[in-house]
């Protein structure tokens, strides 16, 4: 599903200025020979974005049980990292394909072989319809989706790959959205529509309907749920409409929030390829998907998932009493769903940060308030969401666990944002 020696190649790209959370001692050394000096977390400066190999491990496995027993497939949002070793390691566990979001993201995914690609997105740029339709011939084994909320849409597409000579149609999405929502045609009428429009297309197949529930809902309030579930049924009834022009037609829909509605609403439809999107799970957080997460709401006891990813920074002033500068910012750390929040001191644990908060973000500086904390101490955030931390960083150490009493770096992962 994914090239493997590609991706294994990775470990030979040499270290340089380029890669922010790389010490200069490292430089000039390939991947594979820095990891064989067994690095400590120590060893790296500050700020600093790490992910969790033990947390990594329980996500991954942890979602292909749960997928697995739902009798569901997963083709897991590949934006969220956009790192080909993660998506390989997710392939390798089961996933049924990568999702992506844009033109860009597509060619990396088809830089790194991932042979099934799900556009969650219109495709209408006639130059990236030309290279899909040449990507389709050049590679028999190569299946890629995308979705469609317009008859224009359908149009400019259909004219876009006759242009580009296209022998293999591509296989098309109705997307359904609803009033306020982002994409996706508005009513059942509409999107009956734009079905009717890609069955007469030639180079287009009508594969499934495709939908996002999150754009509906940023919370697990009762309200919200139900909202979500309404939206689900809508859904529901547009599959049960339509008549497609595959053997196994697909329903996709669930990030990583309201997997479990999309499971109880969309598992029952016959004949339907239920393949989720869910993406954060991997990496997970100590904030937004900590509380909204399906496992952490309905689990009671049972597993759920863990937050791979911490920040880390160092504090390099105290100008006031109850006031840290530490050295990590909106440059380094994400914000957009919550403040970091502080976990511990390295080598004074949890105590000198239990009563803590931070109460802003500057490009480079955290405010860190309530701490007993002194300068050159090193703490470590919690951090909220995943899709807004790996995006700052190209290549992020991974450490054995960053509960470890002196964590290792085992792993470095590159990422193409």
């Amino acid at each position: 599903m994914i090239d493997g020696e590609a991706v294994a190649g990775l470990r030979g790209e040499r270290l340089d200025w380029r890669f922010q959370a790389v010490p200069a001692d490292a430089h000039g050394r390939t991947v594979a020979e820095y990891l064989a000096t067994r690095p400590a977390l120590g060893d790296l400066g500050t700020p600093l974005l790490t992910l969790d190999a033990a947390a990594l491990a329980h996500n991954l496995d942890l979602m292909a049980r749960w997928t697995a027993d739902a009798g569901v497939e997963l083709a897991p949002h590949g934006k969220t990292t956009m790192a080909p070793q993660l998506w390989k390691a997710q392939l390798d566990a089961g996933a049924w394909g990568v999702t992506l979001a844009n033109l860009p993201q597509l060619r990396v995914g088809r830089a790194f072989g991932v042979r099934r690609l799900l556009l969650a997105n219109s495709l209408l740029d006639p130059a990236g319809l030309a290279w899909i339709a040449a990507e389709l011939d050049r590679a028999p084994e190569f299946e890629f989706l995308c979705w469609a909320d317009s008859v224009r849409t359908v149009e400019l597409m259909d004219a876009a790959l006759r242009d580009a000579g296209a022998s293999r149609p591509v296989d098309v999405c109705v997307e359904l959205g609803g009033p306020g929502g982002r994409t996706g045609a508005r009513t059942l009428a509409e999107a009956e529509a734009v079905a009717g429009a890609v069955r007469s297309a030639p180079t287009l197949r009508l594969a499934g309907v495709a939908g996002y529930e999150g754009a509906f809902a940023h919370d697990a309030s009762d309200a919200s749920l139900d909202i979500v579930d309404g939206y689900l049924r809508r859904f529901a009834d547009l599959f049960g409409r339509l008549s497609f022009e595959v053997d196994a037609p697909i329903a996709t829909a669930g990030g990583s929030a309201y997997f479990d509605q999309v499971v109880d609403v969309l598992g029952a439809l016959p004949s339907a390829r239920v393949i989720l999107r869910s993406g954060a799970y991997l990496i997970h957080d100590d904030g937004f998907y900590r509380g909204i997460s399906p496992l952490a709401r309905s689990a009671a006891g049972g597993e759920r998932f863990r937050s791979a990813m911490h920040g880390w920074g160092r504090v390099v002033s105290r100008p006031e009493r109850d006031l840290a500068l530490v050295d990590t910012g909106k440059r380094d750390l994400p914000f957009d769903e919550g403040l970091p929040t502080p976990q511990l001191v390295r080598g004074r644990g949890t105590a000198p940060v239990a009563d803590a908060h931070v109460s802003a973000l500057a490009d480079q500086h955290a405010f860190l308030r309530g701490a007993d904390v002194e300068i050159g101490d090193v703490v470590r955030f919690g951090l909220s969401h995943p899709c807004t931390a790996m995006d700052k960083w190209q290549l992020i150490p991974v450490v054995s666990s960053a509960d470890d009493a002196a964590p290792v770096v085992v792993d470095l992962v590159r990422t193409w944002f």
